[in-house]
């Protein structure tokens, strides 16, 4: 199959010669030219005689159309990606598209089969402006009797194929093969998918789970959410709808395929979670589980739309608990007190939840793992992490409450170069922030700058993150058992945690 246009008009033919030109009988030899006649033309090169007017009219000759051009071939759709149509000048040469001059020679008054924009037949007149005398009707079929003659012959071929078959069952002839396949008996199939499976947890929790999008000047930003309360509240990452506080287009696409707009109704980049809002009601939500609860080797289900496919459903288990993850820029940093798991999370996942067997969301998917020496997001390692469901759930509160949140500290800053067991507490000031805190938590407890802390209640630290997300996962107000040495002594301090609002 070529690029040329199928139907594209034949090369006109040379100028006929007089009506009464005598015509060979048909089956007689032509006598010889008497000598000093000039040769007569090649069969080919012969004018075409002209019929009489009474078995086929004349017909005016119409002007060559302008000569249709290869059809471009665009480039195959790449996946969910949609290639643009050409716009603007047509190109010229090789890779024109095929309608182009239909659309050139009706911009001129003139169609693409010669006739003007009023309907008329040009003049006789060839491209290079000799006359043309009419052609017979029947040198040409129209595009009419073209398409009648595929269609007629389409069917003919189906008929032929339903009779041949039918002539070799008749006959008695054995086909080939025999294509008939085994189907499963009538009534037998049953696939048992009880409460508690993972396509029943599936069924139950995708209704609930959308797509977001945000539409900013630097571009696209695509995540998940879940519905939070029936009035059309949806939790979901801050760094999904970051752009939103600046103005940010947000539409939300909910499992049925309808879309909402939504409106920004607070976010914290301190623990990476953000609540919007459609104007809609009678949805329904997901139950946030509890998520101290979780032990490692629960299975679980990520939900979601990872790279823009919504409604993705990926399975695995809690492999491990408390990771500290830092996400984000450094100046807004999220220390989370993660849970890890090895369902496969995937860029778009961010802010859709991960559901326990009993289809409770024990966490908000939030990052993943990168390997060793990569700067950008890869894909899925076998290694992505989520906010606890108790954290989503005192953040989200406060987000629908006051359209702010606030996190817990112990007034102190950290040595970050320190190398030692345990983490330091810086030994002076930093760009004129004293190292602990006057008045606060860990100078009330009786902590000094250069002091190491080894442990958040019992639970070992030793490094920065660690201790950072140990504070974050409690609530202001919270007693915390802090392990400190000073020098050679060890002892337990009680600190009770001070509260600090987003952005302080």
């Amino acid at each position: 199959m070529t690029d040329e246009n199928p139907f594209a008009p034949p090369t006109p033919r040379a100028a006929v010669p007089p009506a009464n030109e005598p015509t060979p009988a048909a089956g007689r030899t032509p006598e010889p030219a008497p000598a000093g006649t000039p040769a007569e033309p090649p069969a080919a090169e012969r004018p075409t005689e002209r019929l009489p007017a009474q078995h086929a009219p004349a017909q005016p000759v119409p002007a060559p159309p302008a000569q249709a051009q290869p059809t471009q071939q665009l480039p195959a759709a790449g996946y969910l990606t949609t290639i643009p149509a050409p716009s603007g000048a047509a190109p010229s040469g090789p890779g024109q598209d095929a309608h182009t001059a239909a659309e050139r020679a009706s911009h001129a008054g003139t169609d693409p089969h010669g006739t003007t924009s009023h309907g008329t037949a040009p003049h006789g007149t060839d491209p290079y402006g000799t006359t043309q005398p009419p052609r017979s009707r029947r040198s040409r079929l129209g595009a009419g009797a073209v398409s009648a003659v595929v269609l007629l012959g389409l069917l003919a071929g189906a008929g032929g194929g339903v009779g041949a078959y039918a002539l070799l069952d008749a006959r008695g002839t054995a086909r080939p093969a025999d294509a008939a396949l085994p189907r499963p008996a009538a009534g037998t199939t049953h696939v048992d998918r009880p409460e508690g499976s993972v396509a029943a947890i599936a069924a139950a929790a995708l209704p609930s789970v959308v797509s977001i999008e945000v539409r900013a000047q630097q571009g696209v930003a695509t995540g998940s959410g879940m519905i939070l309360k029936s009035e059309g509240y949806i939790l979901t990452n801050n760094h999904v709808v970051a752009e939103a506080a600046s103005g940010a287009d947000v539409t939300v696409t909910f499992s049925d395929g309808h879309e909402q707009p939504a409106k920004l109704v607070g976010a914290t980049p301190d623990y990476d979670l953000a609540v919007i809002k459609v104007d809609e009601t009678g949805l329904e939500p997901l139950v946030l589980g509890d998520s101290d609860d979780v032990v490692v080797g629960d299975s679980v289900l990520a939900v979601g739309s990872p790279l823009g496919l919504e409604a993705t459903v990926t399975t695995g288990i809690v492999s491990a608990l408390h990771r500290p993850v830092k996400a984000g820029e450094s100046a807004e940093a999220a220390f989370i007190d993660a849970i890890q798991t090895d369902a496969a999370i995937n860029p778009g996942n961010s802010g859709g939840p991960l559901v326990n067997s009993a289809g409770e969301v024990i966490g908000i998917n939030s990052a993943i793992a990168q390997g060793p020496g990569t700067t950008t997001a890869t894909g899925n390692i076998g290694l992505g992490f989520a906010i606890p469901s108790n954290q989503a759930r005192h953040t989200a509160e406060q987000l629908i409450e006051t359209g702010s949140a606030t996190f817990p500290i112990i007034g102190v800053l950290l040595d970050p170069s320190y190398q030692g067991e345990g983490v330091q507490v810086s030994q002076e000031a930093q760009q004129g922030t004293p190292a602990v805190t006057p008045d606060g938590p860990a100078d009330q407890a009786g902590i000094k700058p250069g002091d190491i802390i080894l442990a958040v209640d019992g639970r070992p630290v030793s490094v920065a993150d660690e201790l950072i997300v140990a504070i974050r996962a409690k609530a202001p107000g919270d007693p915390v058992t802090l392990q400190v040495r000073s020098g050679n002594d060890e002892r337990e301090v009680r600190v009770v945690l001070e509260e600090r609002s987003s952005g302080q």
